[in-house]
């Protein structure tokens, strides 16, 4: 017994040694620094479109519940980011409740290579974070993009500028001066609501993007991409104990254009997307347009305004969908009275958000994200640090 006590008495003060150890290593190493960061989104719907089960008058719901760390050392950074209210996995390398997981080395602002679970480059308003947006949704437009996928990725941002690049950019984060670009090869999108019965390692996506901002008043975005075999592999084994057949196994295609900009109190976005052979069926395709405006009204209160529309072609004829929010944005203790792109970000720790969706959606439009197809009432409470 006197010698198990020795030994966990030495092995505490072990412990204690190496902790202290490490603390003076990084004490000699400035250069290299840690961040722990999450948030959490707690919200209630409401109305004939909310998500509830029969008997229920309303649903209560978390968006997101998540926490991550980013690390930094010189040219090199990392981010790990995980999401507690995600379950299962997609066929994308990864479980899902691993959003973010990726290195990167930063040979220039112009060139920064990074490998991992990436955000994938087309689609402005899906690389804009889950905290950040100006309605509770995203619509139903996002599920159209590739989402997060494993694989390689080349960036630059702010080319011709003078801005800063932190090597872990997945957007338009800050405001540059000049050009931007993204190239990526992943393995195939199954994140992706237009892609399906994904494996790993069965087929690549490539996709890219080119960008340029002028400061906070423009920022304009291009970006196409394909996800071979977006149906699965013919002979792929389904859940439902099934296989794959060789229809259904077309290239999913995916463009998209964005424009994002800020004039002092205001903010308008405008975002496109056209979508070919939906889950690798041929024939099956969308087009979506998005616009979104947001007035800032006093340093806590701000009104948004998000409409989405879209046309879907399935079997030669073609559904449309209409889902718009009025919203409004209630900042609780604000950082400060900048509506900005940059401060708008640090805005955003504590947050009430209300909103009204009204729809009109065609009965045969099917879509593949979170389509309201009856008016519905959603609030939110976001805590951020």
């Amino acid at each position: 017994m006197k010698n198990n006590n020795m030994i966990k008495l030495a092995t505490g003060l072990a412990a204690v040694l190496l902790l202290t150890a490490t603390a003076n290593a990084e004490d000699k190493k400035p250069f290299s620094k840690q961040k722990f960061f999450g948030f959490s989104q707690i919200g209630v719907e409401a109305g004939d479109g909310a998500k509830k089960s029969k008997d229920a008058k309303f649903r209560m719901d978390a968006d997101r519940i998540r926490l991550g760390w980013k690390y930094f050392s010189g040219p090199l950074a990392a981010k790990v980011f995980l999401d507690f209210s995600k379950t299962g996995d997609s066929g994308a390398g990864m479980p899902n409740m691993i959003k973010d997981a990726f290195i990167s080395y930063k040979m220039s602002g112009a060139a920064v290579v990074k490998a991992g679970m990436i955000k994938t480059p087309v689609g402005m308003g899906f690389t804009i974070p889950g905290w950040n947006l100006d309605v509770i949704k995203r619509g139903f437009d996002k599920k159209l993009a590739f989402e997060r996928a494993s694989g390689l990725m080349l960036s630059g941002r702010d080319i011709g500028g003078n801005g800063k690049v932190n090597g872990l950019e997945m957007g338009h984060e800050r405001p540059w001066h000049g050009f931007g670009y993204d190239i990526m090869v992943a393995g195939q999108t199954g994140r992706s609501g237009a892609v399906t019965n994904a494996k790993v390692g069965d087929d690549n996506a490539f996709m890219g993007r080119m960008m340029y901002d002028n400061g906070q008043m423009v920022h304009v975005e291009a970006g196409y991409g394909i996800s071979k075999s977006a149906g699965g592999i013919a002979g792929f084994k389904k859940s439902d104990g099934t296989t794959v057949g060789a229809t259904g196994t077309e290239d999913y295609k995916l463009m998209n254009v964005g424009l994002d900009s800020h004039f002092e109190g205001a903010n308008f976005k405008a975002e496109y997307y056209d979508a070919q052979n939906i889950k690798g069926t041929k024939g099956w395709d969308m087009n979506t347009l998005a616009l979104t405006g947001t007035y800032y009204v006093t340093d806590t209160l701000e009104l948004a305004v998000k409409d989405i529309r879209g046309t879907e072609t399935r079997g030669g004829s073609d559904a449309k969908a209409a889902n718009t929010y009025l919203g409004i944005n209630y900042y609780i203790n604000p950082k400060n009275n900048k509506m900005d792109r940059k401060n708008r970000r640090s805005r955003n720790q504590h947050r009430v958000q209300l909103n009204y969706v009204l729809t009109d959606v065609d009965s045969g439009f099917k879509g593949v994200g979170a389509l309201f197809k009856k008016d519905a009432i959603l609030a939110q409470y976001q805590f951020k640090f």
